[in-house]
């Protein structure tokens, strides 16, 4: 039975809703915390929130090595909002002692679409993901500045990129799981199908 274990880092932020969009999406789903529990995991998603508190939080629960070493070795990764950035390879204006994991050759800008009182919600078209546009929940959301060659665009807003892929590595601006319709965690669960190896199947 080819149906993968995907963790959501359950540090901070909302954890419940991408459970069950993933759930939704035909992935065992479970809360990780600790570095034996991502070691349990094909795949992992990187929740909104705030993405200095899950940084250092990372830190505290000793798992933001390991997961830099398992996003290195290909695991795939899917970040939204807060996730965004921790995935990318630079944040154009960290707050202090902010880290990120890395995995995107991408420039991020924190909150670059305003403040909570301005979030607001945009039909996205995302490349990769058939039918109708996805319903992009945008809270505090970043953006991306730039990208290096490695990294594939998949969606912009108003002139400002979205959502981005590299590899294994996928990341959103906005919120998927809070629309109840799960095309985009069915694509990243579609990647963490495919990055599996035989003998684990």
């Amino acid at each position: 039975m080819n149906t993968p274990v995907i963790g959501v880092l359950a540090l901070q932020g909302d954890v419940r809703e991408h459970l069950i969009a993933l759930a939704a999406a035909d992935a065992v789903a479970r809360p990780v915390r600790r570095p034996e529990e991502l070691a349990e995991v094909d795949g992992l998603v990187l929740p909104g929130g705030e993405s200095t508190t899950i940084s250092k939080l990372a830190i505290l629960f000793g798992v933001m090595e390991p997961l830099r070493a398992r996003v290195r070795a290909g695991m795939p990764v899917y970040g939204t909002c807060a996730g965004m950035i921790m995935l990318a390879d630079k944040i154009l204006d960290p707050r202090s002692g902010q880290e990120t994991v890395g995995g995107i050759d991408m420039i991020v800008r924190r909150n670059a679409f305003g403040r909570q009182n301005e979030s607001f919600e945009a039909a996205v078209d995302v490349k990769g993901i058939a039918g109708d546009p996805v319903e992009g929940v945008f809270i505090r959301a970043p953006w991306v500045e730039s990208v290096g060659a490695a990294a594939e665009v998949l969606a912009e807003h108003e002139g400002h990129i979205v959502a981005v892929r590299q590899g294994n590595v996928l990341a959103t601006s906005f919120h998927p799981e809070l629309t109840g319709d799960h095309r985009v965690h069915s694509l990243f669960v579609d990647m963490v199908r495919a990055n599996r190896t035989p003998e684990s199947l």
